[in-house]
């Protein structure tokens, strides 16, 4: 009985160290996506609408569940990988029947058939000394393949935020321009009736007025590609959000001018890209690797099981429990591959081929990640330009519309030509809210370049 209290004693003082040490790196990483994810960025745009839509995807959406869901079947591989490293018990009952040929010789009997059952009840454990910490070395390199894969949550989540935005701003931006378009048509449906009234009084030749009716037909087209693509992009945001049996062409939004516009840097510094989930899960990589070339390592050395066995053992199923059938052992197990057909010296230098691809993978991350920040903010960065010239252009529009109005209201310009001016001034700020659009989807460029930060503060991070 003493031996079977030493390997109980042993299993559970082995446990018991091992599972410490799991927990507290479990704790650790519990709330990790909180120290990912920033959850409230796009509340800087001061769109409710906006918000309730990022919510309603971060609840619904596939992708991101399928990205949680490989979180987590990684969570599971790790503990796999640790029960590895714990003492294995179990039970494991023998129950046979030993026959004997005649003219068997027990002493100075011989016996002419002979046979006897045996019952053995014992519990077995099993533990791999991990001298070399080859065993603790799998283990790591596991925990760094699960690093990976929450990376790759990570930017689902990203990308799934820009998605949403991006999708949500050009709704927002056809809800304007459909808006718009539908008073040009209004407009210019007028100024084919009025030159009509013209033409058959003699005011105007037939050319002026086929133009004018070319350009009403140009406008109606215009205006049921807008409603057509109102309802694609629609479409769109109900996959994002996990809504695909509502029409979001047809759900509450905000108007574009409530939409705040986000000043951006005039550069963003290169260090910015330790931020990035790709250049994250290109470090996790290298290091991974850089384990399992060590693990390839020590798979040549030789390996150290201790086992034991403890239980019971009679020759009769009733007595097995009785007076002196306690049966036990105890052992030391070495052993060492002498050959394996070069398999081992293949998987190390397998694993360091990948070491020296992982190394590359890494460099250009870095040049990628660099190119992306400052493509996405040199863009962004001419969509500024090119939304303060639309909104100069608008402007001086609407000037020369107010001075029109003035003419008009003093009889020195006609309906007509009021309408045309209209028109001209409508067609300005159509530019002004396409400009405006490009430029708040820009910014949501920046926002993956920096893998998901406040890029209106990343500077000050670093």
């Amino acid at each position: 009985m003493k031996i079977l209290k030493i390997l109980l004693t042993l299993f559970i003082l082995l446990c018991t160290v091992s599972l410490a040490d799991a927990k507290t790196k479990s704790n650790s990483n519990e709330n990790y996506r909180l120290e990912y994810l920033n959850l409230d960025w796009w509340q800087k745009y001061n769109d409710p609408v906006l918000t309730d839509y990022i919510s309603t995807a971060f609840k619904n959406n596939q992708d991101l569940k399928i990205a949680t869901l490989n979180v987590k079947q990684s969570e599971q591989v790790v503990k796999m990988a640790f029960a590895g490293q714990l003492p294995q018990i179990g039970f494991q009952g023998d129950v046979f029947r030993d026959f004997r040929s005649a003219n068997v010789k027990l002493g100075d009997v011989i016996v002419k058939d002979y046979s006897q059952s045996n019952f053995f009840l014992p519990l077995t454990m099993s533990y791999e000394v991990d001298i070399w910490g080859e065993n603790y070395l799998k283990t790591k390199s596991f925990k760094k393949q699960l690093e990976m894969v929450k990376q790759n949550e990570r930017a689902s989540y990203i990308s799934l935020t820009s998605a949403v935005a991006s999708e949500y701003f050009n709704l927002v931006k056809l809800d304007k321009l459909i808006k718009n378009q539908q008073e040009l048509v209004k407009l210019q449906t007028e100024i084919v009736r009025l030159e009509n009234l013209k033409y058959k009084n003699g005011l105007c030749p037939i050319t002026e007025l086929m133009d004018e009716k070319q350009l009403l037909t140009q406008l109606q087209e215009e205006l049921n590609v807008y409603i057509d693509k109102r309802l694609i992009v629609g479409r769109q945001l109900g996959v994002l959000t996990g809504e695909r049996e509502k029409d979001l062409s047809l759900m509450p939004r905000s108007d574009y001018s409530i939409i705040t516009l986000l000043p951006l840097p005039d550069s963003i510094n290169a260090e910015v890209i330790q931020y990035r989930p790709d250049f994250m899960k290109a470090e996790e990589y290298i290091q991974k690797i850089g384990i399992d070339v060590k693990v390839a390592k020590r798979d040549f050395l030789p390996k150290f099981v201790l086992y034991g066995q403890a239980g019971f053992s009679a020759y009769n199923l009733t007595n097995i429990f009785g007076n002196h059938t306690f049966k036990s052992l105890v052992g030391f197990m070495p052993s060492i591959d002498l050959f394996t057909g070069g398999a081992k010296m293949a998987r190390l230098r397998y694993n360091k081929l990948e070491l020296e691809k992982a190394q590359q993978i890494y460099e250009k991350t870095i040049l990628t990640s660099i190119q992306e920040v400052n493509n996405s903010l040199g863009g962004a960065l001419t969509r500024e330009l090119n939304y303060n010239e639309s909104v100069k252009r608008y402007n001086l529009e609407n000037d020369k519309f107010n001075l029109a109005q003035k003419k008009f209201d003093i009889g020195a310009k006609s309906n007509l030509e009021m309408m045309k001016d209209r028109e001209k001034l409508l067609v300005a700020e159509k530019d002004k809210v396409n400009s405006q659009v490009n430029y708040l989807i820009s910014t949501l460029s920046i926002y993956k370049a920096v893998g998901g930060n406040d890029f209106t503060t990343i500077n000050e991070k670093l």
